[in-house]
C-alpha cells in the first residue's frame, strides 16, 4: 500500500482556515480516500490536555516550545504516522511552520532550538503540501472580534507580535522549496477556496 499524503493549514489567528479546511476534506472524501482531520496542538487525549495548557497558562518561551512539540510527537505516533502508512490522507490545522512562526519568530525563540526540535521530533516527515493563509493582522483580528466569545492567550497578544509571526511564516514560506503555498485570505471565502482547491488537485494528480 502506498504512503498517504499529509496536508497541513497555517496561518495567524483570524486567517480564515477553518472554511479552507471543510472545503478540502469535502473535495478529498469525494475523491474516496480515507481521510483523517486533526489539529495542533492537540490531536490526541494528550495532546488536547496540553492545547489547554499552551493556550490558557503562561510560561516560558522554551517550555511552551517544548509543550508544543511534546504534543506533536505524540499526534505523531498516534495518529498521524499509522494514518500515512495506511495510506490515509491526513489534514492538519497547523504542525510545526506554526512553531516557527508563533515561538521563534513572535516569541523570540532561538531558531537553532526549534531546528533540533524538529531534527528531533520528525526528521525525515514534512508535510506534502502547506497552504498558508497570508492576512494583514488587522484584518485577522477583526474578524476575531466578531467571531469569538472568548480568547485565549495567544489571540490576546498585541499587534507587534502577529506582524512578527506572520514575517516569520512568508520566511518560512520563501525556504520551502514549493512545499508552502501561500494564499492571499484578505479575498472573499470563495475566491480563496477556488485557488485552494486548483492547488490541491496538482497533489491529487
Amino acid at each position: 500500500m502506498s504512503r498517504g499524503r499529509f496536508i497541513t493549514f497555517e496561518g495567524i489567528d483570524g486567517a480564515g482556515k477553518s472554511t479552507q479546511i471543510a472545503a478540502v476534506l469535502e473535495r478529498l472524501r469525494a475523491a474516496g480516500l480515507d481521510v483523517l482531520s486533526s489539529r495542533e496542538p492537540g490531536g490526541t487525549p494528550l495532546g488536547e490536555a496540553l492545547r489547554e495548557i499552551v493556550l490558557h497558562q503562561s510560561m516560558h518561551l522554551e517550555t511552551e516550545a517544548l509543550l508544543m512539540f511534546a504534543a506533536r510527537r505524540e499526534h505523531l505516533a498516534q495518529l498521524i504516522e499509522p494514518a500515512l502508512s495506511r495510506g490515509a490522507w491526513v489534514v492538519s490545522d497547523r504542525f510545526s511552520d506554526a512553531t516557527y512562526a508563533y515561538q521563534v519568530g513572535g516569541r523570540g525563540l532561538l531558531s537553532e532550538k526549534f531546528v533540533a526540535l524538529e531534527a528531533w521530533v520528525h526528521p525525515a516527515l514534512q508535510p506534502d503540501l502547506t497552504f498558508l493563509f497570508d492576512v494583514a493582522p488587522a484584518v485577522a483580528a477583526q474578524r476575531l472580534a466578531q467571531g469569538r466569545a472568548e480568547s485565549d492567550r495567544f489571540e490576546r497578544e498585541q499587534a507587534d507580535f502577529f506582524e512578527r509571526v506572520r514575517a516569520a511564516y512568508l520566511l518560512r514560506a520563501e525556504q520551502s522549496a514549493g512545499r508552502i503555498a501561500v494564499i492571499d485570505a484578505a479575498r472573499s471565502p470563495e475566491q480563496i477556496t477556488a485557488d485552494v482547491l486548483a492547488r490541491l488537485e496538482l497533489l491529487l494528480g
